[in-house]
């Protein structure tokens, strides 16, 4: 589980507990049934009326992406990949290649290489894979606007919380440490809304979203790269075409390692 969430997660709620104590809130506050009732089982049932229960019952995957994201093909291993298949393009031809389709696991690569091998038109082969990244996209926007509703509707849910809760301690002002623990206990359902809306549910949301836009990235990489190799072109100039999926700092950690093999060869 080597990722930013828990480490986020960790530190957001350490943040809120640590920060009450400084201010000298009992922690004990925040154990309010009344408050989690509203803010968490609200936002659930909001999410579920805004939602399909098509798209609803996703969220166990999208979790299980957040606490361990997927592994993506590095791209310079990519670059190095496609150059060696279009070197063996060249020299042997396409159907060369179809002994090591078996080999790759990405499931979009192993599509778009069999399209290839087949002697489809480069256009239909275009058109079909960017289809796919199309409807990738697509719904890698949906599960994220799951989130992104959520983060909306709990801080809105935390005010009604605090509204029903001043109701309650506003109803018998008899008891004046009895009224301020009930106003304090109000205000938690704020505090809970506004820290499940904007440290859980909208960060969650980014995330999803900078993982599918590196997805994405990769994928558009992946058909840039089949589409060279269709067209037969030389193994210097893949490696320039798809060096501009790189950051200049890792077109220069490629090439100096380049560099160094090379000089080992030698």
């Amino acid at each position: 589980m080597k990722n930013s969430t828990v480490i986020g997660l960790i530190l957001g709620l350490a943040a809120v507990l640590v920060g009450m104590i400084l201010k000298g809130a009992s922690l004990s506050a925040f154990l309010n049934g009344a408050a989690f009732m509203i803010i968490i089982v609200g936002t659930i049932g909001a999410v579920m009326v805004a939602f399909p229960l098509s798209e609803l019952k996703k969220v166990g995957t999208l979790f299980k992406i957040l606490f361990k994201e997927r592994p993506l093909p590095e791209r310079e291993q990519l670059i190095k990949q496609f150059v060696e298949w279009a070197g063996i393009t060249r020299r042997e031809g396409l159907l060369a290649l179809e002994a090591r389709v078996d080999d790759i696991e990405d499931a979009f690569l192993k599509n778009g290489m069999r399209m290839i091998i087949d002697g489809n038109d480069q256009d239909l082969v275009r058109d079909v894979l960017l289809e796919d990244i199309s409807a990738t996209e697509e719904r890698h926007k949906a599960g994220a606007l799951i989130f992104t509703q959520a983060g909306t509707y709990a801080p809105t849910l935390g005010v009604l919380g605090a509204v029903v809760g001043l109701i309650a301690a506003l109803s018998d002002m008899s008891n004046m440490d009895k009224l301020a623990h009930a106003i304090s206990a109000a205000f938690m359902a704020t505090l809970l809304g506004i820290f499940t809306g904007y440290v859980l549910w909208h960060p969650m949301a980014n995330k999803l979203k900078r993982l599918s836009k590196q997805e994405i990235q990769i994928r558009l990489m992946m058909l840039e790269g089949l589409l060279s190799i269709q067209s037969g072109v030389s193994t210097i100039a893949i490696e320039q075409k798809l060096s501009v999926y790189l950051t200049p700092t890792e077109r220069k950690l490629m090439k100096q390692k380049e560099e160094g093999d090379v000089e080992q060869k030698a």
